[in-house]
């Protein structure tokens, strides 16, 4: 996957008419690398293009601002995802497409957001950005592999750490051979199936 696939900005000028429409949350797992907020990215550019209200949770910008405290211990781990879950289940309800690139490691604080958006009939999408570590790793966008490489850094998801990969996720990609805009564009024509754009 390259950035150059990503949809450039779009401007007031050029983009329709917000239509109201049923709100709904995507949420990216996977591993760090995996692409999960670059595939967002592109996704919310495909969704903004037909007029629809998006917001795009970032796990990292989250928790910089929402959650300076916690740290990455388990239960700090699945407090972050409950409190991304539950905003992006707020904002959905109220009809934005709401994309969450977050690695949520463990499979029950994943199942814990999608039974919160099934008691409040919003609908969810869980995808597996799977994504194999060793591609991640010499993707390395932020440089957490190299950092854990030369043990400057502990409790890193896939590596020291787990990861719990969805057994049954709504679709999983593979992005080791798609590109950016392909993924984004499978994820998109999943949406249609589901009767969501």
């Amino acid at each position: 996957m390259t950035d150059s696939d990503v949809a450039g900005p779009r401007t007031r000028r050029d983009a329709p008419e917000a239509t109201p429409a049923t709100g709904f949350t995507v949420w990216l797992t996977g591993l760090p690398s995996a692409g999960k907020t670059t595939i967002a990215t592109a996704l919310a550019g495909l969704l903004r293009a037909t007029g629809r209200r998006v917001q795009v949770l970032d796990g990292d910008e989250i928790r910089a601002t929402g959650s300076p405290r916690l740290g990455f211990s388990r239960a700090d781990r699945e407090t972050h995802v409950r409190r991304v879950g539950y905003a992006a289940q707020r904002m959905a309800a109220r009809g934005a497409c709401v994309l969450v690139p977050v690695i949520a490691p463990y499979a029950g604080s994943r199942a814990a957001v999608r039974t919160r958006h099934e008691a409040e009939a919003t609908p969810y999408v869980e995808v597996h950005v799977a994504t194999p570590v060793e591609v991640c790793s010499r993707r390395d966008v932020k440089g957490l592999y190299t950092q854990q490489a030369a043990g400057e850094l502990t409790g890193l998801t896939g590596v020291d750490a787990p990861y719990e990969p969805p057994e049954s996720p709504d679709l999983r990609l593979d992005t080791r051979d798609s590109t950016v805009s392909g993924c984004a564009g499978r994820l998109y024509a999943h949406l249609m199936e589901r009767e969501l754009v």
